[in-house]
């Protein structure tokens, strides 16, 4: 599985919406993630991956879409 296709089942695990939007489509705006819900899909993306977020990087602008999150992932572990 790609890092498009786990980010996307954590957010459907987290959200249990259907994640069917483009990857540049602003997840807030589609309804899809709220502030409640982005902390539990980051707490997930750190576990999945690895990764620490700090409370710095802890921005709707920097997780809004799935390629902003693939792309923060990627920058963090590879």
């Amino acid at each position: 599985m790609d890092n498009q296709a786990k980010v996307i089942d954590i957010i459907h695990r987290v959200t249990g919406n259907a994640v069917q939007i483009d990857p540049d489509e602003s997840l807030f705006d589609a309804g899809i993630l709220d502030s409640f819900a982005l902390t539990d899909v980051i707490a997930e993306v750190e576990k999945e991956f690895s990764i620490k977020v700090p409370d710095s990087d802890l921005t709707p602008r920097k997780f809004s879409s799935i390629s902003r999150i693939v792309s923060y992932i990627e920058a963090k572990v590879y």
